[in-house]
């Protein structure tokens, strides 16, 4: 994927450092069964156990074994997935731990089900976007186009966080080529300089990020 596990467990990680309560969320988790996958490596970037919340499927409300689009894997075992229960867990989570981190699931287009996409349900809860991008092939496209659909639905961006994971052979002038067309297009957006690099990591290790410059 383009980063979004290993950036959301860094961030909850940032907050603990900073003694600020946080738990990360995620509104689905496609291709495993029983506890989400993506919400155990976030326990791990962050250095903390897992928590009561984890087992009672609060902080992952749909885990569907098919990898697919949420909708579909829902669909495939007779089920529906409810944007009201999402949102429900993410206001349970805000009153017992302050700041919820939570991991969308694919892009912001893909469909939860017949009638909500993930932008539609970020719009409808007035919930800030973090962007997460690379300097890969595509990426440019896939965040400017992302980036306008945040403007045109009046959704807030917080900002980008600009993965650097795995491009350790690419090409030096694509990334730095990349990094300036997104800062200008953020500050088109009234996010100005609000963009945060995420070096090379291993899922295995500890890695401390400044995201200040997201949460200031």
């Amino acid at each position: 994927g383009i980063g979004k596990t290993v950036a959301t467990g860094l961030m909850a990680r940032w907050f603990k450092d900073n003694g600020i309560s946080a738990i990360t969320m995620k509104m689905a988790q496609t291709g495993c069964n029983d506890l989400s996958e993506d919400i155990i490596e976030h326990r791990k970037l962050a250095g903390q156990e897992l928590v009561e919340e984890d087992a009672m499927g609060i902080t992952c409300p749909y885990v569907f074994p098919v990898p697919c689009s949420p909708h579909l894997a829902a669909r495939l075992e007779g089920r529906t997935i409810d944007t009201e229960v999402i949102s429900g867990a993410a206001e349970q989570l805000a009153k017992e731990y302050g700041t919820v981190l939570m991991e969308g699931v694919g892009g912001l287009f893909v469909p939860l089900n017949d009638n909500s996409l993930v932008i539609d349900l970020c719009g409808e809860k007035k919930w800030p976007v973090i962007m997460v991008s690379s300097p890969r092939l595509g990426s440019i496209n896939h965040t400017l186009a992302a980036l306008e659909a945040l403007d045109r639905r009046n959704i807030s961006l917080g900002g980008l966080v600009y993965n650097l994971d795995g491009s350790r052979n690419t090409d030096p002038r694509i990334v730095d080529d990349s990094r300036r067309l997104f800062s200008e297009r953020l500050a088109d957006f009234g996010c100005d300089g609000r963009i945060c690099d995420l070096p090379e990591v291993s899922c295995t290790e500890s890695y401390c990020v400044d995201f200040s410059i997201l949460f200031n």
